[in-house]
C-alpha cells in the first residue's frame, strides 16, 4: 500500500510516521508513506502557496495551483483509488472508515490548512473528506497522522499478532473489555478469577459480556 500526505507543514508529520508500528511497517516494506512539500510546488521562488480569500475575510487560503500542479504529477505515476480532504466538514473517522481504506492500494491525504484549500481543489479533484470531530485544528497534519495509523495497523504482518487489530474497539460495535497482566493482585486489587481459569470458551464469554456492559455505560448509541 502507498499513502501520499501533501502539507503545508510537512515537518509535523516526519517524527510520528518515523516510530513505531508505522516505521516497522515501512521497514518492512508493507507500507510506503510520501510526504509532500506543498511549497516545493508554489507559484513563486518565495515559496507562495496561499493568499487572501475573494470577498474579505479574515484568514488565509492555500491555492489552487500548487495542489494540482502536486496532485496531477502523483497521477501521472500511479492512479489513486481515494482522495482524501481532512477538514471538519467531513465524515467523521470511524474505525470501518479505516477497515476501508486498508483495503485500498493508493490514497492520497491533502492536509488542510489556514482557513482552507481553494473550492476549485475540492471540486476536481477530492474524493472523500474526513473528520476528527466537530472542532477546529491548527492544520490537516494531526488528522493525516492518526489516520495514517489506524490504516497502517490493519495491514496484513504489520502486528507480531494479526488478531489483535480485530479485537480492538469498535471491529465489532462494542467497546473493547477490561485487560489485565501481572501481578494478579495489587494492592488488594485482583484480576478477575476467570482470566485465571485457562478456560477459553469462558474467557471469551466474559469477554464478550464484559464489552456490552462497558459499551452500554459509556458510549450506549453504540449498541
Amino acid at each position: 500500500m502507498r499513502i501520499d500526505i501533501i502539507s503545508a507543514v510537512p515537518e509535523l508529520l516526519n517524527s510520528f510516521l518515523d516510530y513505531s508500528i508505522v516505521q516497522r511497517a515501512k521497514d518492512k516494506q508493507l507500507v510506503e508513506i510520501e510526504v509532500h512539500n506543498l511549497r516545493d510546488y508554489a507559484v513563486n521562488k518565495h515559496g507562495k502557496i496561499d493568499d487572501m480569500p475573494y470577498g474579505g475575510g479574515a484568514g488565509m487560503v492555500l491555492m489552487i495551483e500548487p495542489i494540482a500542479k502536486c496532485l496531477e504529477g502523483l497521477q501521472k505515476e500511479r492512479t489513486y483509488d481515494e482522495i482524501i480532504y481532512t477538514t471538519p466538514e467531513g465524515e467523521q473517522f470511524v474505525q470501518n472508515t479505516a477497515n476501508y481504506l486498508s483495503l485500498q492500494e493508493n490514497i492520497v491525504i491533502l492536509c488542510g490548512h489556514y482557513k482552507g484549500i481553494d473550492e476549485r481543489v475540492r471540486d476536481k479533484f477530492v474524493t472523500k473528506e474526513i473528520s476528527l470531530g466537530d472542532f477546529v485544528l491548527s492544520g490537516g497534519e494531526i488528522p493525516a497522522a492518526m489516520i495514517s495509523d489506524a490504516i497502517v495497523r490493519l495491514l496484513p504482518k504489520v502486528l507480531s499478532d494479526e488478531t489483535s487489530a480485530l479485537t480492538d474497539s469498535f471491529q465489532d460495535g462494542l467497546l473493547a473489555p477490561p485487560v489485565y497482566t501481572r501481578p494478579a493482585e495489587y494492592e488488594g486489587m485482583e484480576v478477575p478469577p476467570i482470566l485465571l481459569s485457562g478456560h477459553t470458551a469462558n474467557v471469551e464469554k466474559w469477554r464478550y459480556e464484559e464489552s456490552l456492559r462497558r459499551t452500554e455505560k459509556r458510549r450506549p448509541e453504540l449498541l
